[in-house]
């Protein structure tokens, strides 16, 4: 049955070759959404082994993290942006729970996130959710919080206001976009806990640090933050 399965798929790919989502090439078999070799080529950070690594930096003297990092880096155009884009807003949500697997066994190498309780995703406003259908950050922690074997709390975190896309804001403006958005509805929940915001992307940190403040005012709240992309402009 098994055979008759693979042999289907087999034919059925002639007609509608499944593409890798970055560079384009034909998938073969046991290839799902990227190819083995830009998986292997992956721009990653390593930011996980480097405490004052650049996404750390992006929140130095703005709020206390304990520890940030980003899988991997790409520039505005590369095919790399590409796998971001297509779990986006191309609704591979699968390929954001399987990337954020492989981010999960880095993250394990490193003591600075040993000590995680809890994972949040930074929340969608509940109309822009319904649009896209998904979360995608919410996506990457599952897979992430597959391999740390840890809970992902997607409801103590919460996005009060509907606000516009980030892409073509500065700094100063993401941060004005932000500012008061968010909340949470337990805050109770979060006390003596070391959450672990996890994101799609982060550029300025804005978004980041918005949700960071209204966590660690919470008695004994530590925050962590993991990207799944740091875009490198």
């Amino acid at each position: 049955m098994n055979l008759l399965k693979q042999s289907i798929t087999d034919v059925l790919g002639l007609f509608f070759p499944e593409l890798c989502v970055t560079c384009g090439k034909r998938l073969v078999t046991q290839e799902t959404f990227v190819c083995f070799t830009c998986w292997h080529d992956l721009p990653v950070t390593n930011f996980h082994l480097k405490q004052d690594n650049k996404v750390a930096q992006l929140f130095w003297g703005r709020v206390e993290i304990s520890a940030a990092t980003a899988f991997f880096s790409f520039r505005k155009g590369s095919k790399y942006q590409q796998l971001i884009h297509f779990v986006k807003y191309k609704g591979l949500k699968e390929l954001g729970k399987e990337t954020g697997k492989k981010f999960g066994l880095q993250l394990l190498q490193s003591p600075c996130f040993a000590e995680i309780d809890v994972l949040m995703p930074v929340p969608l406003h509940p109309r822009k959710e319904k649009k896209r259908g998904f979360n995608q950050s919410e996506w990457i922690a599952r897979g992430i919080a597959e391999v740390l074997k840890k809970p992902v709390d997607t409801v103590t975190l919460h996005r009060k206001e509907y606000t516009s896309t980030q892409t073509k804001r500065n700094r100063y403006e993401r941060w004005q976009n932000v500012e008061s958005v968010f909340g949470l509805n337990d805050p109770k929940a979060v006390e003596n806990m070391h959450v672990l915001l996890v994101d799609d992307v982060v550029t300025t940190g804005a978004t980041l640090e918005a949700c960071a403040i209204h966590l660690l005012k919470q008695p004994g709240t530590k925050v962590s933050i993991a990207t799944l992309a740091y875009a490198d402009i």
